[in-house]
């Protein structure tokens, strides 16, 4: 939850501002795309409820176990706690190790980890059980997707926020990725969020919030969501 978020960098005439009074509830479980053309605001949102960065002002909370716990204001050590036990993130770019096989890239997060699913289990559910032992330079740009997301959901994260995560991809390869994160939202229950300036992909959503000049100026609920497989763009 967040409520009146603000972000602004710079100082004077050179500050930006990022995000300008920022509403916004997201419950548990929920698939949320976050919607905008770039500098809209998106990625900064997905930072602050991530831990990732700093508020100027307003208020960020999370709710674990029945329990409301503060992101704003919290210390470096509380938002590593937040972001290693809590948080899964998905980039448009990879971040693999390259001399490291799939599975021993997700082993990297379950080996620390307090409560992780075994790393084969994270593959198989994104659909590479086939590929787990191949090095990531002998994968595709789609699979290499499904391995970080692999990664990022086998700590058993309550929130898995995924930044641009089909930017480098072709259509059919980002229904593919899509359909991975589709499937963790089902199966697992995880609450989902993705940003994204591609119209389409609001199909699948719960809900979509547009953002435009730091502000979320349309929210709109999803009657009848869209399955990834019948996404174009």
């Amino acid at each position: 939850m967040a409520q009146n978020l603000t972000k602004v960098y710079g100082e004077g005439a050179a500050a930006v501002h990022a995000l300008r009074g920022v509403n916004l509830r997201i419950t548990q479980g929920e698939f949320v795309v976050l919607l905008g053309a770039s500098g809209s605001g998106k990625s900064t949102l997905l930072n602050i409820l991530g831990g990732l960065d700093n508020a100027t002002a307003g208020t960020a909370q999370w709710f674990h176990q029945g329990e409301t716990h503060a992101l704003t204001g919290a210390s470096d050590a509380e938002l590593t706690r937040y972001r290693r036990e809590h948080v899964g993130f998905v980039f448009q770019f990879y971040n693999l190790i390259p001399s490291l096989t799939a599975l021993e890239n997700v082993a990297l997060v379950t080996d620390i980890a307090q409560d992780p699913m075994q790393p084969e289990d994270a593959l198989a559910l994104v659909g590479l059980s086939d590929r787990m032992n191949h090095f990531v330079s002998q994968i595709s740009g789609g699979e290499q997707q499904r391995v970080a997301i692999a990664r990022a959901i086998a700590k058993r994260p309550q929130v898995l926020l995924c930044d641009e995560p089909t930017g480098a991809l072709d259509c059919a390869t980002g229904i593919v990725v899509l359909q991975a994160i589709e499937k963790v939202n089902r199966e697992l229950g995880t609450t989902t969020v993705v940003i994204t300036h591609n119209a389409p992909i609001a199909g699948m959503a719960d809900r979509v919030m547009r953002m435009a000049d730091g502000r979320i100026v349309d929210i709109q609920v999803n009657p009848h969501k869209v399955a990834a497989s019948s996404l174009i763009w």
